[in-house]
This record gives C-alpha cells, structure tokens and sequence, in this order.
C-alpha cells in the first residue's frame, strides 16, 4: 500500500504533501495560520492567539470570524480521504484549535531529531557521525523559514529557525577542525561571514580553519576585518573568544587552537609497482576503481582462485585510485597464504601501518589499543590501503582506517564473508581470447602468429589462470628453440602438468597445496574426492554420492570450498573445478587406497543409473536388472527427471567416465536407461554417443540383457528421429540376440519397435504381424507398456490401410492402457494418436479435447517433439472448428519449439500445419513463406506427402 502520510515543510517555503502529490494550502494568511497550528504540535491555540500571530495590530473586518473559515479549507486540504473525520488533522477544542496528525512528519522536528543525534555522537566521541547526522539536519533546509508568510508568529520562527541553522553549521565546522577537515570547511566559514559580517563565534571558526589550513595571514587577516566592522558598526571591540583565537594564531599555538597535531611528513606511497599489461579484467578493474562514497570509508574485497591475478589487479586499480588519496597509499601483506609464512597478526601490522603515518604507536601489545590508535590517527587522513593477501575477516578488521574518502583494497583467496564490504569482486579463469591475448604480449605476436592452434591449447591447459599462462609464457621466452607444440606436449599428461607450471620459488602446484592444506579436515577430503566426479559441473547428491554422507552434509562441504575460492559456483546448486584445481584434486584422489575409490565411485554411477531408468518411460516396468532401486533418493521419474535436468551438460560424459574407469555394468545400465530420456529432449546425438562409447562392453557386463537392449535403443534413436531405415537393422539385432540367449523382455520390446518402424514405412502387413507378436509376448509378460505401445500402433496401422472401425477400436484401447501405465509421455502418444485419427476423419470437436490433454500430458513429460505435435494437432482441430485466432497461437507455440534436433518430418508437418493456420487467418504472405520453405526442403528428400501438401497451398495462396 502506497504510503500517504502528510508531510510539511516549514524550512523553505510551507508545503504539504500527501504521499507524492503536492496539496494546495491556499492564501498566503491561511497558510500562516497552518504554520501557527504546525509549530505548536499538540498545543491547542485560541481563536484569538491565532488572529494576534497571523494579523499582528491589524486584524482583519471580519474578526475572528475568519478563522474557522480557514480552519475548514485547510482541513478539507490536509484530510486523507473524502470520508475522513473533520478534526483527523487539526482537532477543535473548547479553547481552540490543535494540530492532531500525530503520523504527520515536519522537516522541523527531523531537523531536530538529527541534531540531536548530532550532538549525542559528539557527547560520544565519534565525531565522524556527528559530522554526518548535523549535515543531514543541514539538508533539511530548502532556503529561507516560512518564505513569505506574514505575521508575528512567522517572523519570530523564522529568526529562531535561521538562528538555529548558524548554530548547527557553526557545531559541524568545530567537529570538522577537530577532524583537521580545514580546508574542506574554509569556504563554507568564508561565505557566511559574508551574510554575518559581525558574527564573532563565526569569525573565530574561521580564523581557526585558516590557521589549521596553513594560512596565518589570513586568518589574522580575518580578525582585522572583524574588529573594523564591530568599531565602525557598532562601536564595540571583540569579544574574549575572537581575541584568544588571534593570539593563539601569533603564536602558532595549535593546542590552544584546538587543531589536530599534524606531522610533518611527505604522504607516503607504499604500492609495489604496476606489473604491466592486465589481460582480460577491464570490468573488474572499472570496478574496483569505481568512485566511493567520499563521507565513508569504502572496502572493496577481491577473491578468487589461486593464481587468478587478485594482487595485480589490486595494485593496478590502487594506482588509478591514488590522485585521490593524498595522505598516503599504503601497503602491508598479510601472508595469508604464503609458503613458509604464518599469517600477520593486527598486533604486528598495526604499529608497522601507525609508523607509515608518522605515529609512534609500538607502545602496547594490545589489539584493541592499537586498533584504537590507528582510528584516532586516519580520523582526518584520506588514504589509500591496500592489504593483500589476508587469511580471515578478523585479520582484516582491525586494520581498517576511519578517515572519510579513505579507501580500502583486500586481496584473498578466501570469500571474506564476515567483512563488511561495499563492493566485492571475485575472479575466475581468462576468456580464451584474453588468455590467448597475454600470450601474445609476453611471448610475442610472431610466435603466437606461427603456431595458432597450439597457442590456444597451451591456454586451454593453462585453464586460463594467469599465473599458469605467465609461467608457461616465461618458459618459451627462455627456451627460445621450443615450440607451442612442445610445451603443449608436456602440459598435456595430467602427472606432468602441474610439474611443469613451476618457476624458480612459485608456481601453481605450491599455490594449490597451500590452499589445500589450509582447509579444515573435513573440506580436505571433500576437495580430494571431487576429483571423482564424473562430469565438470555437479551438484550435491552427486558428492554426497561420492562422500558417502547427505546431500545437506555436502552441500555446506562444497559452500566451504567455494568460499575458500577451490571451487567455482556457475549457479546456486552447482559447482565446477577450474581445470588445474581439477587436475589437482585427480592427483590427490589417486593416492586414496583403491577400496575407497571402488566405493566411491560405484555410489555416484549408481546414482546416475538410477535416476536414468527410473525417468524412462519404461520405469519400474524394466526386467529386474541392473541396480538396485529400493534406497533410490528419488520418490518417482518426475524427482528423477528433475535431477538429470539439473544436473545438465552431456550426460555421455557419465558413461565415459564409467568407461575409463572399466565399469562394464554401470557404462550399460547408464547409457541404455538414458534413451528415453533424452530422446524426450531431442538429444539424439548424444543418445547415440552413449550407446556407442556402451556397446564395446556389452560383452563384458555381467548384465546378458545389455547386448540385446543398447541394440535396441540405438534403433529407438534413429527411428525417433525420422531414420526409419537405419533404425530397423539394430532392432533386428536386437531381436536376434534376445532369441539367442532367450530374454522374452528384450525381444518384445524389439518386436514392438520394428512393428512401429514398419507402420510408417509403409510395411502394413508387416508392422500388423510384428505388432501382433509384441502385443502377444507383453500380454503374457505382463508388461503394460508393451501391450500399449503395441496395440497404439496397430490401431494407426489400421488407420493408415482405411480401417476405420479397426483403429478406433485399437486407438481406443491404447489410450487405456497408457492411463494404466500412469506416465505423461504414454498418455501424450496414445491421446495424440487418436486424436490424429479423429482430425483426418474430420471429427474436430471429439478430437479437441482429446488434444489438449495429449499436449498438457506431452508437455510434463518434457517431451519437446511430441509437446509441438500435439500443440499443432490440436491447433489443426480448432481451425476446423472455425476458431481461427486459438488454431494460429497454437501453430505459433509449436513452431516456437522446433530445433535444430527436431526430426524432419515433424518440421515439415508443423511448418504445413502452420501455413494453412495463418491461411485461414487472412495472412497470405505468411503462409506463402512457410509452404515454400517446406518446398525447399522437400526437393531432394522422400517427403512426398508434405510436398505435395506445400504445394496445393502455394496454389491456392
């Protein structure tokens, strides 16, 4: 609800506002009389207080009598609502009015409010919000008080509301001097003593400020001035104040001038030198260089990975930043991971920073008294501090400056949670192009030139980490007879890699160990086994997997690691090794004994079998092969489903790490139960992938049903995808293996495919007697998917030979046992076939419904090529109805979905569908286009019927 609260504003002009809408107070004596009321809140006033504040010695005729006429219009103004009550705003007495909006808010009493917060701060010593709170009380003016009103009253407020702003600029100049802020209030001083000429508190300050600024001869120049005004104006000599200031400012006393001791010292500039070109951070390094807010301290935090280039990002950014930090630039390293370093302690930076200012602060141990110190010395200092290289928060905290403007650069490879931050900045691995970019400016554009394809391999090993890429780029500088391809050689051996990104004292091994070891024990083996995660991104279920413990448990494992930047975070829930991190954890999983990694391994492989074949269509119908699904940490094929969507990328990786790792069992069971899956999904490629990098071990798997089930899915793939006669020949096999070794399971579900290949290849009498033994073996199975699949298909055999009665029947009977079946992508089939049967008989308004819930169905199933038939279908039958507009957004949602994996057909289908929709709709030249790209596409392919289709409508378009 919007706020709509009454606001005023008696420090400028009187205004009023409800919410963000300006009200109209009236006449000039009416809105006098509002600010009678206003400035007196919860006063009541009489008729005739108000006449005297207002009026003054000349009333108006008509008396007194004006004021409940000015009462009324003021509170029809100021009221909320039409409805609200009369006295909600200004309330009526036996005695008088009162101002009642006790929700009401005056910029005076804001006014107030902050000064007071103002003086409090400074009662406590911390001048810097005292500072902060009196200017925001300064803010609050909008020129002169009750501009324009007239009356005693308003004349009155207005000399205590003027008076009140000198006090409050007078109190926050004082407060700055004793910051040492003198030249920032000098102007300030300078340009009311103007409007004050005989101001003496006001002289005083200035002189003050001058003196502290460095300019003695003008602030004794200052009290000159004063003292001719007061004799020549007035008559009068300054006052005790104005003429100890003047003495003191003879004698160069500052104490008695109450200016802070300043050393004499040249601002020290401690930053290491720039180190050159910075590749590839020109976002980060805008970043860090951003402007800060200069009544604060700003601090800024850069983590990342070893190696990432935090230091010289910060030193590059500390120099754009050092024009604007003229007390000093400083820089001290923490050795929060440095080899053969403990990190530095507060007790032992704070008196190394206290001396880079010129303050002898080395007498005490004592954190808390050092801390203390340092904040008293940078209280009037705009520096620039650059810590690199810290551990923890608590080392950081203690060391940051308190001068306003100051700024604060931190470097670590922690994620410094625990500091309070204004901005953070975290880096990664370069952009190929910028890694590729640092090579060719360290090792030379000639040699990159030559070698291209190796140059950007050698950045591929390096895995983008610039101190990897720098260490690599040395060591071709320094061995000019190698090549690219030669040290591409010698990176490209995991044992090696790491070895070989070594220079004299550093390199990236000895970076990576540090952090490693600095981990807690818990995260240490947690970080080891990653390097068994089957795929470059995972999520927690698949380490708990690994790890043997929960998803809960390590998923705050794999948070820890993030913030101790070893890992990398590309989503919520999703994690990734940099490349040599990757490499890293590999070398140090190898040294687990080979019981822990069996284990470890098996649990993760598992889990992917699992999720696959319980997202399968076939589901818990499979033979009872393969793993165990008791303890699945899936309740059903949508958690299942769902997870293999999260966890993304190409899931063949999975079935080649299984490969590598001679998991003969796993490779099949994984790579067979994800057909279904990602045929749903349109990932052919992919399917077949799996299935390839498979069928080598078939013969090894302790699993006899693999030979004849990857055969078969491999002919699933290629049928699915509109290669109808490339997919029958595996299914053969597949059939034929399964008589061999007598698996009654695999060799229905060949016979079903090949029936189903048959049908749309025109094998009528074929698919029906193939169909006909599928639907016989399922049933004395009891296999409900098959005995579905099998009678669907008949039934559009039927269809297709002009049975009609036939297919109905069988049609009819598809849709119940795919509902028996309770799966959204059997249902979507069955659903979809029937009511394809019903549209070409011209039966739209049966075929409607039945439609819509194949497309619904479709659509959770996640089955993109079915979901955009389905959704065209149906849109096919709404046009035969007439509803012309429905029929076209529905074309237009399945066009929306086609790809680049879509099976031809389909395309061609939809693509025709959508042509004749938009036909129908009036739009010509819309369905034009869409007819001959089908014409275009069909030239040279075996699509006569959707040709022929594009071409009746390029006729009649």
């Amino acid at each position: 609800m919007a706020d709509d609260r009454l606001r005023l504003s008696v420090l400028g002009p009187l205004r009023a506002w409800r919410g963000t809408r300006q009200l109209d107070l009236g006449p000039t004596r009416q809105r006098a009389l509002l600010a009678a009321l206003v400035l007196r809140p919860g006063r009541t006033v009489s008729a005739d207080e108000l006449l005297d504040d207002v009026w003054g010695l000349e009333p108006p005729g008509t008396g007194r009598r004006v004021i409940p006429t000015y009462v009324f219009r003021l509170r029809k103004c100021l009221r909320a609502t039409e409805d609200a009550p009369a006295d909600a705003v200004i309330a009526r007495g036996s005695s008088g009015y009162r101002f009642a909006d006790t929700t009401a808010e005056v910029d005076a009493a804001s006014m107030e409010r902050l000064a007071a917060e103002a003086a409090a701060a400074e009662r406590s010593g911390d001048l810097i919000a005292a500072v902060r709170a009196a200017s925001a009380a300064l803010d609050t003016f909008r020129g002169e008080p009750l501009t324009g009103l007239p009356g005693p009253f308003a004349e009155g407020h207005r000399l205590r509301l003027a008076e009140r702003r000198i006090a409050l600029q007078l109190d926050r100049a004082a407060w700055q001097l004793r910051l040492g802020r003198h030249r920032e209030v000098v102007d300030e001083l300078a340009a009311l003593t103007g409007i004050h000429p005989h101001h003496e508190a006001l002289a005083a300050l200035l002189m003050r400020a001058l003196h502290g600024a460095g300019r003695r001869a003008d602030a004794l120049a200052v009290y000159t001035t004063l003292r001719r005004r007061l004799v020549d104006d007035l008559g009068v000599e300054p006052g005790r104040e104005p003429r100890r200031v003047h003495q003191a400012v003879l004698r160069g006393e500052d104490e008695a001038l109450g200016v802070p001791v300043r050393w004499e010292r040249k601002p020290r500039n401690e930053l290491p030198a720039d180190g050159g070109e910075l590749a590839g951070r020109e976002a980060e390094l805008a970043r860090l260089a951003e402007a800060g807010d200069p009544a604060v301290v700003t601090v800024v935090a850069v983590d990342g990975v070893p190696g990432a280039g935090k230091s010289a990002l910060a030193v590059r950014a500390a120099h754009r930043l050092r024009s604007g930090h003229p007390d000093g630039c400083l820089f001290i390293d923490l050795y929060g991971h440095t080899e053969g370093h403990e990190p530095l302690r507060p007790d032992q930076a704070l008196p190394r920073l206290l001396r880079a200012i010129g303050v002898d602060g080395a007498h005490t141990a004592d954190v808390d008294e050092l801390a203390a110190s340092w904040r008293s010395a940078t209280a009037s200092l705009r520096l620039l501090l650059l810590l690199d290289n810290a551990k923890s928060a608590a080392q950081v905290r203690p060391l940051l400056p308190s001068g306003p403007g100051s700024r604060v650069l931190v470097t670590s490879r922690q994620r410094l949670t625990g500091l309070s931050a204004d901005r953070r900045v975290s880096l990664d691995a370069l952009e190929p192009e910028a890694a590729h970019g640092l090579l060719r400016r360290v090792v030379g554009a000639d040699r990159v030139d030559d070698e291209p394809v190796a140059a950007r391999e050698l950045a591929r090993l390096c895995g983008g980490l610039p101190l990897a890429l720098r260490i690599a780029a040395a060591r071709l500088q320094n061995r000019p007879t190698w090549t690219f391809g030669y040290l591409v050689a010698r990176l490209a051996d995991d044992e090696r890699r790491l070895g070989e990104l070594t220079a004299e004292d550093h390199g990236v091994e000895a970076a990576l160990r540090l952090s490693y070891r600095q981990l807690p024990e818990g995260e240490q083996r947690t970080f080891r086994m990653l390097g068994l995660v089957p795929t470059p991104e995972f999520e927690p279920l698949a380490v708990a997997a690994i790890l043997g413990c929960s998803a809960a448990e390590a998923e705050r494992s794999l948070e820890n690691l993030v913030d101790a930047s070893l890992l990398l975070q590309p989503a919520g829930g999703r994690y990734r090794l940099h490349d040599l991190l990757g490499v890293y954890a590999r070398r140090l999983a190898s040294g687990e004994p080979h019981d822990v990694i069996a284990a470890a391994r098996g649990r993760v492989l598992r889990l992917y079998a699992v999720a696959a074949r319980l997202a399968s269509d076939w589901g818990v119908h499979d033979p009872a092969t393969g793993p165990s699904m008791a303890d699945a940490p899936f309740a059903d094929w949508t958690e299942a489903t769902a997870w293999l969507d999260a966890v993304g990328g190409d899931l063949t990786e999975v079935v080649g790490y299984a490969a590598r790792a001679g998991e003969a069992d796993y490779v099949c069971w994984i790579a067979e139960g994800l057909v279904e899956y990602l045929i749903r999904q349109g990932r052919y490629e992919e399917c077949r992938t799996g299935i390839g990098l498979a069928l080598p071990l078939a013969e090894a798997s302790t699993d006899r049903r693999m030979r004849a089930a990857l055969r078969r899915g491999f002919g699933v793939a290629e049928g699915m995808q509109g290669r109808y006669e490339s997919g029958r020949p595996w299914c053969e096999e597949a059939l034929r293996i399964s008589r061999e070794v007598g698996d009654r399971h695999e060799e229905a579900r060949a016979l079903a495919m090949m029936g189903t290949l048959d049908s749309v290849t025109g094998e009528a009498e074929r698919a029906l007697a193939v169909l006909r033994e599928a639907n016989t073996l399922g049933r004395s199975l009891d296999d409900p998917y098959i005995v579905g699949m099998s009678i669907a298909n008949t039934g559009m055999v039927h269809a297709r030979m002009g049975r009609i009665e036939e297919a109905r029947s069988f049609l009819e009977q598809g849709v119940v046992f795919a509902e028996n079946i309770n799966r959204p992508r059997p249902i979507a089939m069955a659903l979809g076939s029937l009511g394809k049967f019903l549209l070409g008989l011209g039966e739209h308004g049966d075929a409607v419904p039945l439609l819509r819930r194949a497309a619904r169905a479709a659509e959770e199933s996640g089955d993109i090529d079915l979901n955009a038939d389905c959704l065209s279908l149906w849109g096919a039958a709404e046009s035969g109805l007439g509803n012309v507009e429905t029929a076209v957004g529905l074309q237009r949602r399945a066009f929306g979905l086609l790809s680049e994996h879509t099976r031809p057909q389909l395309e061609l289908a939809i693509r025709n569908r959508l042509a004749a929709g938009l036909f129908a709709a009036g739009d010509v030249a819309g369905a034009r286009e869409q007819f001959r790209v089908v014409l275009a596409r069909t030239e040279a392919s075996g699509h006569h019927t959707e040709r022929a289709w594009a071409l009746a409508g390029v006729r009649a378009c």
